[in-house]
């Protein structure tokens, strides 16, 4: 559609913008708000006291406290914090308070500017039941709603969502009658958890749905955008992992399906006076029918593939928008495809457990050429913490090529290089998914990663000759460093002696195998006696007559072993084992840090296999911890409320028989 020219000025002049959030998305709106000429503010909890986003920040103030209930869910103190640091306006990002209609009244009521929708609109759309009846009465396409209380047999399979939320919190599949009463249960807890209501209601399930979304812009003066639409089918736990734009299922099907797409959103933006950024989702299936499902009142995770397609900075028409300024010219054209992959802190091979630790190291190339872009939007670097308190994210590595296939294959390539020192994420999964070829062939539905299966999608790029190889140049560099760091005849090099010298080995470990490496270096020269094909020459790794540069890092007792194409973690086995740390036989281990919120047994319960157990909170999700097997509970270690690092001791489950014995 076509907008008039500017025949209004600027009505509301925007000098210094607060972020009412973190991480990525706070680096993000500081860029453009840099870029504009505009100063920036940033709020940060304890521990964030050192994130990126407050060093990026032009000023930053202290919101004191851990959790988001604490800090970033507080907006008596975020509107404090932009009066003490002089910003005249305050920019949600996403998550948090981004669709918190009170919140977005209470900044407007304060004198400042809100970087968003009218909180008319983000009511409108914040409990996604009224929101479907709004749809439905602007003549966009609904699911039907199911009364949790009511739902039989027949209405399976079911998705319980939450009202008030996104992001895949508070979403359960059912496929399962007797399922229902505990699902709803977990739904309503974790909703409670990440948006402070634990609302949720139940829709269809649509097997083999596509994820569509079209991206739309609106200023105040009736002018709507519909900013081209992404497809972010590729999903674990309901919660995007890959997204891109355009759609294939629309590019595939063709006709009519974007036209009535971008029909569809500007109906839903346009019945409730919707102004600034967002983003319309709907649920295709094969034959293009599509029904709404949601109105995110915000900027969502996955604009950058939005604006890699059509040029638009879509932060700074935000921030124009809210400034009163009227969209100008016509509606943008998407060229070229973009594709953007989620790095989290998570182990998909774990049931995608989230991690958190120090991230020692992070560095993936950007690059900008004729041929490709590579984009790195990210809150992390070197010495970063990933806390227990927030989402896992990493980081969002966007492509942009001519086809969708070279898109692919250009940030297959940036996260297969990245390098990735510290917790376990998700970046080979990423790598497999874009070089898979169901992806290829364009057919990525929501049932994508289980149709393809964990063991294909998470299998590791470095095959088991890339670790032995990585095992000995981890050796041979700790034997360099030895040497470089000695006290005593550190000048002396390695084996100058008359009598050769038997042979040194170290030992490593990659997942539960161990690895010996077995060397001896006399006058320069490396012998490995078990690694027939393998030498060094210069320093350099040589492998059946092919040469690659190792790099070599050590972080306690872990090393990193990268070279291009594929990384190994491994561990450094310790020369003495501390009795403290063998664990008594049976003994259930936390597998990701995080809180306990239910205890279900109590210590000489009988259990059976897969029987829950307890639950714990990480990172906002709620994970069941269940037996492994029959037996009695002999020990149970936590209690509700209890903080949890990962192999903490949860519960020591014993046979029958030995607990009798005992």
């Amino acid at each position: 559609m076509t907008t008039r020219a500017i025949t209004t000025p600027v009505e509301r002049e925007i000098t210094s913008v607060l972020v009412a959030n973190r991480g990525e998305i706070a680096c993000r709106v500081f860029a453009t708000c840099r870029a504009m000429g505009i100063a920036t503010v940033a709020v940060y909890s304890d521990p964030d006291a050192d994130a990126p986003h407050v060093r990026q920040a032009d000023a930053a103030v202290h919101l004191p406290g851990s959790t988001s209930a604490e800090t970033y869910l507080r907006g008596e103190l975020i509107i404090a914090a932009a009066r003490a640091a002089g910003a005249d306006a305050i920019h949600p990002g996403y998550g948090f308070l981004s669709e918190n209609a009170d919140f977005a009244q209470a900044v407007i009521d304060a004198g400042l500017v809100w970087i968003g929708p009218p909180p008319s609109a983000i009511t409108a759309m914040g409990s996604k039941v009224n929101a479907k009846e709004l749809m439905a009465a602007a003549g966009v396409p609904v699911l039907g709603d199911l009364d949790p209380t009511t739902v039989t047999a027949a209405d399976l399979p079911l998705l319980i969502k939450a009202s008030a939320g996104g992001g895949g919190r508070g979403m359960r599949i059912v496929r399962a009658l007797a399922d229902l009463d505990d699902q709803v249960a977990g739904a309503k807890r974790e909703a409670e958890s990440a948006f402070g209501d634990p609302t949720v209601f139940c829709e269809p399930y649509v097997e083999r749905g596509h994820h569509i979304e079209v991206q739309v812009m609106a200023d105040d003066h009736g002018a709507v955008w519909a900013v081209g639409e992404r497809e972010c089918s590729i999903q674990r736990r309901h919660q995007k992992v890959i997204e891109e734009a355009p759609s294939p299922l629309v590019e595939s099907l063709g006709g009519d399906l974007r036209d009535r797409l971008y029909d569809a959103a500007r109906k839903a933006v346009a019945a409730i006076g919707y102004s600034g950024a967002g983003t319309v989702e709907f649920l295709a299936d094969g034959n293009g029918r599509f029904f709404f499902l949601e109105t995110n009142t915000r900027l969502q995770v996955e604009h950058p593939v939005t604006e890699e397609t059509t040029g638009l900075d879509l932060v700074e028409w935000q921030l124009r928008v809210a400034m009163g300024e009227p969209l100008v010219g016509d509606e943008p054209r998407a060229t070229g495809h973009s594709i953007e992959a989620r790095l989290y802190a998570e182990n998909p091979a774990a049931e995608w457990a989230p991690q958190s630790g120090t991230v020692h190291r992070f560095a993936i190339a950007a690059s900008d050429s004729v041929l490709s872009r590579v984009r790195v939007d990210t809150g992390i670097a070197d010495g970063s913490e990933i806390s227990t308190f927030y989402d896992p994210m990493i980081a969002k590595v966007i492509s942009w090529a001519p086809t969708r296939h070279r898109a692919a294959a250009v940030l297959a390539r940036a996260l297969a290089d990245a390098t990735l020192h510290g917790p376990v994420t998700n970046r080979d999964m990423l790598v497999n998914t874009l070089r898979s070829a169901q992806f290829a062939s364009g057919d990525t539905d929501t049932g994508f990663i289980d149709e393809v299966g964990l063991d294909v999608l998470a299998a590791p790029l470095a095959c088991a000759a890339d670790v032995r190889v990585a095992a000995i140049a981890a050796a041979l560099a700790d034997a360099q460093e030895n040497r470089a760091t000695a006290g005593a005849l550190g000048t002396i090099p390695s084996g100058f002696r008359n009598i050769p010298s038997g042979y040194q080995s170290k030992t490593y470990a990659s997942g539960d195998e161990e690895i010996v490496v077995r060397y001896r270096i006399t006058r320069g020269v490396v012998d490995l006696p078990d690694d027939e094909g393998v030498e060094v020459v210069d320093g350099r790794l040589i492998v059946d007559g092919v040469a690659r540069e190792y790099t070599v890092s050590r972080y306690g007792d872990t090393v990193f072993v990268d070279r291009p194409g594929a990384s190994v973690a491994l561990g450094v086995a310790p020369r003495y084992v501390d009795p403290s740390s063998v664990q008594r036989p049976g003994s259930l281990l936390a597998p990701m840090p995080g809180s306990v919120i239910r205890v279900a047994v109590e210590q000489g319960d009988r259990v059976t296999a897969g029987q829950p157990l307890l639950w714990l909170e990480a990172m906002k999700m709620e994970h069941t911890i269940a037996a492994p097997s029959d037996g009695v509970v002999a020990t149970l270690a936590v209690e509700v409320g209890r903080q949890l690092a990962v192999g903490d001791v949860l519960a020591v489950i014993e046979a029958e028989d030995a607990s009798a014995d005992a």
